[in-house]
């Protein structure tokens, strides 16, 4: 270990010493953006090389700030804090991915002078069950209007208990042309995810004596059970923009403008999202499910879902140089859904069928906004679908932003409220496998919630509180089989996330406070807190113009107790259960950061009190969180 610590620490201030020697003090103009969620605009994003908390590596973290994981990094996960989970019913397959997997929603685009290329890599733990992740974005402009990309990323992690291996790689190509009248946007994204089943644990007090690759699992080398999903989808938008441009004008303040009084944009959408997953299992017979349906001697379940959605829409705006701006847009869009699933004859134990099901749907599209000034404005968009089995669905969303100027800086206040009413997932109402199978009739989910945040970068404070009315609440029930609550739903949370500062002391903090009205069929943590505390440094050098900057500190995540969701690897979904609560347990890791020009480092030791404050240490039952781990990491980032 000391030998692999001291040459990582070589490598990692040799590779920095040279980005620094390479690094160039000339500006460059970077730009990165997705499109809105009805894709008709562009979104802007602040450019990521944020050198506070790097440590922080883990993507699904950026999501949410707390996850429950399986203990490996890489295998399915959900997110703690409720409003920030996936209720997309076409998202069912990849929920519990969604934040590590490429989807057209969250496609990032760029505008760049000069090519960019960032790399990022991660290693923790001994070789034998060690975690890689890496990661290498490209991109640049062949002129000013066409830009093109790509986006690669690895997670490879052994895990330290057995038969828990994860390999996902994750691959985009994107490209972009933004001419005056004509603009386009294409990705194209290839997600494979393969997750080692273990079943968890089988005796949780072996913890205590044995090293975690010895801790007897219940799905062990007999069955090799193993998960795969792979998901590929493309993105093309295609905007054009009729009429004559204007000649620009120039104010007083010599600025120029445009001076369209009234413009439009006809628009077509495509959207393709094609999914199989597949469970193994080669020795169904060792107990773990008690039921078999096909075969006792192999499970092989696979599923496949494919979606093809066609929109046109045309959008307007008035004059945007005006102080009042009004816009919106119209557009039908066309869905053809495909789902295949094997499932059991009841006729030949040893035999089983194929099933499937083609959908379609039409459904129109709409948005209004208004923008008064830059301190304020207001949208709101929806969806009907008035044709197919999803005849009847609706979806209302609304936003207000309000811009306050007050003597430490500008403040934002934003309103929001959304109304939905959805048929669920399909896979809720049909699903066939070897240990596993359902037919249902289900009513639509109601969901309306409020919300309000305050955003104050001034004062490093941001506030969201979240109210939902759920009516027709499903989930799996504590036989992890579909279920749906007919009663009402309600949870509420308040998430704070606050960085307070003292000299060169900061603790940055997030805070979630969540209260569901019904524990028994929705339970969650009334606090979680995420919390770094660090001491950041400037060290300048003079003779040679150069500084390093540093963060040493440690980092806590906790949760209070309550009942946590299972996890079932045949169906590759979180249940209900009443009998173990998780929480009460804090994991705390000690970090350091270095910062030289371009070249972002970490060290850490993650989980430092693994052994020290007890074993209780899971975010699911059964599935322990990974012991005291060496980490260390390193992004270089090149514009030219």
């Amino acid at each position: 270990m000391s030998k692999a610590l001291i040459s990582g620490l070589v490598f990692l201030f040799s590779a920095a010493l040279y980005a620094q020697t390479q690094d160039t003090i000339k500006p460059r103009t970077i730009t990165q953006y997705n499109l809105s969620g009805d894709f008709s605009g562009e979104i802007t994003i602040p450019f990521d090389t944020v050198f506070s908390l790097f440590h922080r590596y883990r993507h699904a973290d950026r999501y949410s700030p707390v996850n429950a994981t399986l203990g490996n990094y890489g295998l399915p996960f959900y997110q703690i804090s409720f409003f920030d989970r996936i209720e997309d019913p076409d998202k069912y397959l990849v929920r519990y991915y969604y934040p590590l997997v490429y989807q057209p929603e969250n496609y990032i685009f760029m505008n760049t002078q000069k090519p960019f290329t960032e790399l990022v890599w991660t290693y923790g733990g001994a070789r034998e069950k060690a975690e890689q992740t890496f990661r290498i974005r490209h991109s640049q402009n062949v002129n000013r209007f066409l830009n093109f990309g790509l986006d690669y990323k690895i997670i490879y992690s052994l895990g330290q208990y057995s038969y828990q291996r994860s390999n996902d790689k994750d691959f985009t190509f994107f490209t972009s042309y933004r001419g005056e009248k004509y603009k386009m946007y294409m990705a194209w994204g290839l997600n494979h995810l393969r997750a080692g089943e273990n079943g968890g644990i089988s005796n949780p007090d072996q913890l205590k004596e044995y090293e975690t690759r010895d801790v007897s699992v219940s799905l062990g080398r007999l069955n090799s059970a193993k998960s795969y999903l792979r998901n590929w989808n493309m993105m093309l938008v295609n905007k054009y923009t009729p009429g004559k441009i204007r000649p620009d004008v120039t104010d007083t303040t010599g600025l120029k403008k445009r001076s369209f009084r009234l413009s439009g944009t006809f628009s077509h959408i495509l959207l393709i999202d094609n999914n199989r997953r597949t469970y193994s299992d080669d020795s169904p017979g060792t107990g773990f499910y008690d039921s078999i349906y096909i075969s006792n001697a192999l499970t092989f379940d696979s599923l496949s879902a494919r979606s093809i959605k066609n929109t046109i829409r045309f959008d307007f705006v008035t004059d945007t140089t005006r102080k009042v701006r009004l816009g919106g847009g119209v557009g039908l869009r066309n869905e053809m859904f495909r789902y295949g699933q094997i499932i059991p004859t009841h006729i030949d134990t040893m035999a089983a069928d194929t099933a499937s099901w083609r959908k379609t749907g039409t459904v129109l599209v709409g948005r209004l906004y208004n923008n008064i000034g830059d301190k304020f404005n207001w949208s709101a968009s929806g969806e009907l679908f008035f044709s197919g089995y999803r005849a009847g669905d609706f979806i209302l969303d609304g936003v207000i932003n309000k811009v306050f100027d007050l003597r430490k800086g500008r403040a934002l206040l934003t309103l929001r409220g959304s109304m939905t009413n959805r048929t669920p997932s399909i896979w809720f109402t049909h699903w066939g496998s070897n240990n596993f199978e359902w037919q249902n009739s289900f009513n639509r989910i109601f969901r309306m919630n409020l919300g309000a945040g305050v955003s104050f970068p001034a004062r490093n404070l941001e506030m969201k509180f979240n109210y939902a009315i759920i009516d027709n609440y499903t989930d799996f029930d504590t036989l992890a089989l579909p279920s749906q609550h007919t009663g009402g739903l309600s949870v509420a949370s308040l998430h704070i996330r606050k960085d307070l500062r003292a000299w060169k002391f900061h603790l940055a903090s997030d805070v979630l406070i969540q209260k569901s009205s019904n524990a028994e069929i929705l339970d969650l943590p009334l606090v979680t807190v995420k919390s770094a505390g660090y001491f950041e440094h400037l060290f300048r050098f003079p003779r040679t113009n150069g500084a390093l900057n540093t963060q040493l500190g440690a980092d806590v995540t906790y949760h209070t107790l309550y009942n946590s969701y299972s996890y079932i690897p045949a169906t590759g979904i979180f249940h209900r259960q009443d009998k173990i609560k998780t929480g009460n347990y804090p994991f705390i890791n000690v970090f350091l950061n270095i910062k030289l020009k371009r070249t972002r480092i970490f060290i850490m030791v993650d989980h430092v009190n693994s052994g020290l404050m007890g074993y209780e240490y899971y975010m699911v039952p059964f599935y322990p969180q990974n012991v005291r781990m060496f980490r260390y990491g390193i992004a270089w980032t090149f514009y030219d």
